[in-house]
C-alpha cells in the first residue's frame, strides 16, 4: 500500500568565504550577498517545511577582512562566522580546501565554536586513519525517514596547502571514499535518502560529459555521479558556479554559487511504498538572495565583531607618491604598471630574490589610493598568502610565461579577450602572472605555447639550463593554477608571514612610496 507524500527540503551555501554582512570590504559599499541575507531565506523554509536539513559545503572561513582579522589579529573571541552559523542553525558543515588556509590550530578552534559537527570523509588522520573531523556523515530521521549526509572534500589540496598546514593528515581519493561510505548507509544504515556534500565541482560537461579541464582530480563531481548512480543528490561546490535543476546518470544535482549571493534547494517528494521510504520526485533550484532582506538578528549579532574590524581597516599606514590604482584590469594586464610592480618589489626585498612573480587576483581590486589603509592591502590582496623562493631553471621560467600567455585568446585584429578557459567553468584572473627582474616580451598573435618572444635577465637571454631564485606565492610555488612546472622545485626559502603584513610592515617602514615603473615587460599583437 502507498502512504501519503511527505516532503524533505535540504538547502546548501558554499564558498561563503568569510561573508556576513552584505558589503564590500574594498570601499565599504552596499552589496547584494553574505549571511545575513541567506538567513531571512533560510527562516522563510523553515517556517513553511518541517522536515529541512541545512548544509554548508565549506570554504567558510577564509575570504573577508573580518575572517583575516579574528583569525590572525583577535584570535581569541568566537569566530564571527561560526557564531552566525549557530545561530543559524546550520545541521553540518564539509571542510572546504580554503578552511586550511590559516592553519590547522584555526581551523580546529571553528571546529570546536560550532554546534554542529564539520564532516569530511576522506580527510583522515595518518597516526589512525580516523575521519579528521570526527564524522564522516549525519543521519536526520524525520518521523521515520532516514536522510544521510555524507561529507567529502576535493583531495588536490596538498598541491596548493602550506604543508605545515596539513601535516599529520592524508587526502584521499574522494570517488573511492564515497564508494566506500555509499555502501556502508545503504547497506548498514538502511537510509531512505542519501546525499554527498562535495567540496569539489564538474571535471567534464555536464550535458556530454566532455573534459571542461584538465583531470587532475581536482573536479570529480561527475565521476562519483557515474559511478554512484545510487547517490540521490550530490551537493557541490569548489567552482563557485551556479547549477541547478540537472541530473547526471539519475543523481540530482545542485551548486549555490558563492559568497551568500544565492542559496541552493533541493526538495525531494518522497512516499511510503511497501513499509519502504522512496523518492517519487526531486529537483534542484537556486533562489537568489538580491530581493531579500538583511537579517536584522544575524547583523546585530556581528556588530560589535564589524566595529572592531573596521577600526583596525580604516587605520592610515602610508602614503602613496603618484598613480597605483587599478583603472581598467585588463590594462594592468598588458603592460607593466606600478601597482603590480609594487607588490613584485616587496616580494622581493623580503625574500632577497631577483625574479618576482604576482596577480592581479581578482577584476574588482582596486588598487593603491594615495592615503592607504589596512582596508586597501585586504581589499587588493585577498588570499593569506605567503611566500616561497624557488630555484628553477630558464626553462621552467620560459614554461611559466607560456602559462600566463595563455590567459588572453589569440589576438585576430579585434578586441584583445580573455581565453575562455581561465573563465568556464571558474573565472582564475589569478591565475595570470606577471613578473620583475627578468624583461619579456609576449606576443599573443601567436598560438599558445609559441608567445614568448622575448626574455632576458639583467640583459642578457635567459639561458635555459641556468639556475635562478624565483620567489612567489605559497599556492603557486605548489604548482597551483595548473603551473606544474615549480611543482617539486628546490625551496630555497619559505617566508611564514602573510603577504599583507609584509605590504603593510613595507609601507609603514617607507611611509611614502613612490609610484614607479620600470616597464621590464609588456604584451604586444602583430
Amino acid at each position: 500500500m502507498s502512504g501519503r507524500i511527505k516532503e524533505v527540503i535540504i538547502l546548501e551555501t558554499s564558498d561563503m568565504h568569510g561573508n556576513i554582512l552584505p558589503i564590500n570590504y574594498a570601499d565599504n559599499r552596499r552589496s547584494e550577498h553574505g549571511l545575513a541575507k541567506v538567513s531571512t531565506l533560510i527562516k522563510e523554509e523553515r517556517r513553511k517545511n518541517s522536515y529541512l536539513i541545512l548544509i554548508d559545503n565549506g570554504d567558510i572561513i577564509q575570504g573577508t577582512p573580518l575572517a583575516y582579522y579574528f583569525a590572525r589579529i583577535n584570535k581569541t573571541s568566537i569566530n564571527p562566522i561560526i557564531k552566525a552559523m549557530n545561530h543559524m542553525k546550520y545541521d553540518a558543515a564539509v571542510v572546504g580546501n580554503h578552511d586550511f588556509n590559516y592553519g590547522r590550530e584555526m581551523l580546529e578552534k571553528s571546529m570546536e565554536e560550532s554546534d554542529f559537527p564539520w564532516l569530511s570523509a576522506n580527510i583522515l588522520r595518518e597516526d589512525d586513519g580516523r575521519p579528521y573531523c570526527g564524522r564522516p556523515y549525519i543521519i536526520k530521521d524525520f518521523d521515520g525517514i532516514k536522510v544521510a549526509v555524507l561529507g567529502i572534500t576535493t583531495s588536490y589540496i596538498p598541491n596548493w596547502e602550506n604543508p605545515v598546514h596539513i601535516k599529520g593528515i592524508k587526502f584521499e581519493n574522494p570517488v573511492a571514499t564515497a564508494e566506500k561510505w555509499v555502501k556502508h548507509l545503504r547497506e548498514n544504515e538502511k537510509v531512505d535518502v542519501l546525499v554527498v556534500s562535495y567540496h569539489g565541482g564538474f571535471e567534464r560537461d555536464i550535458e556530454i560529459g566532455e573534459p571542461t579541464e584538465e583531470l587532475t582530480g581536482e573536479n570529480q563531481a561527475y565521476e562519483i555521479c557515474m559511478k554512484l548512480p545510487e547517490i540521490d543528490v550530490l551537493l557541490t561546490g569548489h567552482q563557485h558556479r551556479v547549477i541547478e535543476g540537472k541530473n547526471v546518470n539519475g543523481v540530482l544535482v545542485l551548486q549555490p554559487g558563492s559568497l551568500g549571493k544565492s542559496l541552493g534547494k533541493v526538495t525531494l517528494k518522497i512516499q511510503n511504498q511497501n513499509e519502504r521510504w522512496s523518492i517519487i520526485e526531486k529537483k534542484s533550484e537556486v533562489i537568489h538572495v538580491k530581493e531579500f532582506q538583511d537579517d536584522k538578528e544575524i547583523v546585530d549579532l556581528v556588530k560589535s565583531y564589524e566595529e572592531e574590524v573596521r577600526k583596525w581597516l580604516d587605520k592610515p599606514i602610508g602614503r602613496i607618491k603618484g598613480d597605483m590604482r587599478v583603472k581598467d584590469p585588463m590594462e594592468i594586464r598588458l603592460k607593466d604598471n606600478p601597482f603590480i610592480e609594487f607588490i613584485n618589489r616587496v616580494q622581493m626585498k623580503c625574500s632577497g630574490a631577483t625574479i618576482s612573480s604576482t596577480a592581479l587576483f581578482d577584476n574588482n581590486a582596486p588598487g593603491f589610493p594615495e592615503n592607504v589603509t589596512m582596508r586597501d592591502i585586504v581589499a587588493n590582496y585577498i588570499y593569506p598568502n605567503t611566500l616561497k623562493v624557488l630555484r628553477l631553471k630558464g626553462k621552467d621560467i620560459k614554461e611559466a610565461l607560456e602559462k600566463s600567455a595563455s590567459y588572453f585568446e589569440t589576438y585576430d585584429g579585434g578586441k584583445i579577450r580573455v581565453n575562455s578557459e581561465f573563465i568556464f567553468p571558474k573565472v582564475q584572473h589569478y591565475n595570470y602572472d606577471m613578473w620583475e627582474g627578468i624583461e619579456y616580451k609576449i606576443n599573443i598573435s601567436r598560438p599558445s605555447g609559441q608567445r614568448v618572444v622575448e626574455l632576458k635577465y639583467r640583459g642578457k637571454p635567459i639561458d635555459m639550463e641556468e639556475e635562478y631564485d624565483v620567489v612567489m606565492n605559497n599556492y603557486r610555488a605548489t604548482g597551483g593554477g595548473n603551473y606544474f612546472m615549480f611543482k617539486g622545485k628546490p625551496v630555497v626559502k619559505d617566508i611564514n608571514i602573510d603577504m599583507a603584513e609584509l605590504i603593510a610592515n613595507y609601507i609603514m617602514e617607507k611611509g611614502t612610496i613612490e609610484a614607479a615603473v620600470d616597464n621590464n615587460w609588456e604584451v604586444i599583437h602583430d
